[in-house]
């Protein structure tokens, strides 16, 4: 976390740049699966801060994997989509789509490339030397995920956070714990820039009546099915509080899948606790709708820079709980109930417990969440810091262009 000195000098900071007038831009979006958002974080930031950068009279394009986005249109909600094809392996599949994505961009004129993911980094930085203007998001810190257990993986992805270093003024972080990673262990400063949430709840519908679930009857985790994101334990907390007559008639949603993980979702759904349901995938009015009724929501991941996930559910008005990772912890700050995730689900069933029992505790942090969203991490807020970084970096490029060739003459 940050030391009160290093806050006041980020807030000198930020009051000390003045900003900058903003024209029409030709922006395109790299590195992520594509949009309409199906999948992740990074599909929803690029869909949701694209929609507000069109609307602000600008052009975006977003890169989509081909095998991945099935939305047949060329354009979506005013974005306009390039697809290309990838290598559909676990290891290879975001690199090759990114580097062929780069190669059509380097001919496109844009006025600046948005790469997501240190993943991204060595091409992100190839593209800003050949004179691109380029920012790149670095997420957490993807090394530390339990799927990357195979050396080389790993070792390339610390390879590429090294890189990702070197990207210059583009460097764009979503936490301040990941920012302050980079400035201690890089010595590089990075552009905070949080992840947004849109305040919209929705009415029980089809959905619910789908899966037959009730209103504030039921436990919700969203997240993809693998073991850095902690849904074991959080099946295992329920199945014991179950089995003791604390749950009720109340049910555990499990609403998620994961490529390459089957035998661990096998393990998952081995569970006899009927009460326990999982969904599979759920996108747009569906998990709009699961996430306005449930009576908790649980955010139980190990690793990663701030989880959209987490900010969507706080910003549908649920009482939260999270594993105490110091990226979740800024993000809720006193909004949310954490629990020690060090502690396997001991620490985590004591604290479903507590809130179970305590209607009006769980009442105060529903109302606390979407206060803390509102006022932090609003999209318009978001889109304003990514409108002024762009701007920046024409204007940077621009400056440092002209003093060479003056050197030169």
């Amino acid at each position: 976390m940050l030391t009160s000195t290093e806050k006041e000098k980020l807030k000198n900071a930020s009051q000390q740049a003045e900003p900058l007038e903003i024209k029409p831009m030709r922006i395109a979006m790299l590195g992520t699966r594509g949009i309409p958002a199906s999948y992740s974080g990074f599909e929803n930031c690029a869909e949701e801060l694209g929609v507000r950068l069109v609307e602000r009279g600008h052009s975006v394009t977003v890169y989509c994997r081909s095998h991945h986005i099935r939305y047949s249109q060329p354009y979506y909600r005013g974005i306009r989509l390039v697809k290309i094809p990838t290598i559909r392996n676990k290891y290879f599949d975001t690199i090759t789509h990114s580097f062929l994505s780069s190669v059509h961009a380097a001919f496109q004129d844009y006025d600046v490339l948005l790469f997501f993911i240190a993943g991204n980094a060595p091409i992100a930085v190839a593209m800003h030397k050949l004179g691109q203007h380029v920012a790149l998001n670095v997420d957490g810190l993807d090394w530390k995920r339990q799927k990357w257990n195979r050396s080389f993986a790993k070792k390339y992805l610390q390879y590429a956070e090294r890189i990702s270093s070197k990207i210059g003024p583009g460097l764009i972080t979503d936490s301040r714990v990941v920012e302050m990673y980079y400035r201690n262990t890089y010595n590089v400063e990075s552009n905070f820039i949080p992840y947004g949430a849109t305040i919209m709840r929705c009415a029980p519908g089809e959905t619910l009546e789908k899966f037959g679930l009730e209103p504030n009857k039921y436990i919700l985790f969203v997240g993809r099915l693998v073991p850095e994101n902690g849904p074991h334990h959080l099946v295992q907390a329920f199945q014991e509080l179950y089995n003791e007559g604390v749950t009720g008639d109340l049910k555990l949603v499990v609403v998620g899948d994961a490529p390459y993980q089957q035998k661990y979702i096998a393990s998952l759904k081995s569970t006899s606790t009927p009460n326990i349901i999982f969904t599979g995938y759920v996108f747009g009015d569906g998990y709009r709708e699961l996430s306005s009724n449930a009576r908790l929501f649980a955010v139980t991941t190990e690793a990663g820079g701030t989880h959209p996930v987490l900010l969507e559910s706080m910003a549908f008005g649920n009482c939260v709980i999270v594993n105490d990772t110091p990226d979740n912890l800024e993000v809720v700050s006193e909004a949310a109930v954490s629990y020690s995730g060090a502690d396997g689900s001991a620490d985590l069933k004591r604290k479903l417990r507590m809130l179970l029992e305590n209607p009006g505790l769980l009442e105060h942090y529903r109302r606390a969440a979407v206060d803390r969203v509102s006022k932090n991490y609003d999209w318009q807020m978001v889109t304003d810091a990514y409108e002024q970084l762009f701007a920046r970096l024409q204007t940077s490029r621009s400056v440092h262009s002209k003093a060479k060739l003056k050197t030169q003459v």
